[in-house]
């Protein structure tokens, strides 16, 4: 049934089309996650046993379908409705991102780094100056303040 509504909203038919069906589903490129995919990124970023739906969680699928998005879009610079869907990810990840920013600093930036996100310079900024007021004192002059420790030669 599925094949069915592909060949008609692709206007695909003939032999040219089932080819072309047949091709895209031998290299499995479909736009969703796999559920072995989807499986193997909540057991490695949630939260607790029965996590499913945790901000850290949603973060990481986002990540992993942005990556394939762009992988397609790359061979495919003009398929401008996926990259409208591309763009609704990265916004609803940027959303999730600063409400896990706000909530958890040290998960965000736990997840940040873990996922290899980059971060614009004004809330690297911020996060600078937070460490500051914590601390009391500037960086660098914390760490000018921490000397290394030498060891003595025998």
């Amino acid at each position: 049934m599925i094949l069915f509504y592909y060949l008609i909203n692709r206007r695909l038919t003939g032999f040219s089309g089932l080819a072309t069906l047949y091709s895209a589903a031998r290299q499995n490129q479909g736009f969703m996650l796999t559920k072995q995919k989807k499986d193997r990124i909540i057991a490695k970023y949630r939260t607790h046993a029965s996590d499913t739906g945790s901000s850290q969680v949603q973060i990481a699928i986002l990540t992993e379908e942005i990556k394939e998005l762009t992988g397609h879009l790359k061979d495919h610079k003009h398929d401008y409705s996926s990259r409208r869907g591309l763009i609704k990810k990265v916004n609803e990840r940027k959303k999730l991102l600063k409400y896990l920013r706000k909530e958890n600093l040290e998960e965000w930036e736990k997840l940040v780094k873990a996922l290899k996100i980059k971060v614009s310079k004004e809330i690297a900024e911020e996060n600078r100056k937070a460490e500051e007021d914590e601390l009391g004192l500037p960086v660098e002059e914390l760490e000018e303040a921490v000397e290394p420790v030498k060891e003595d030669a025998p």
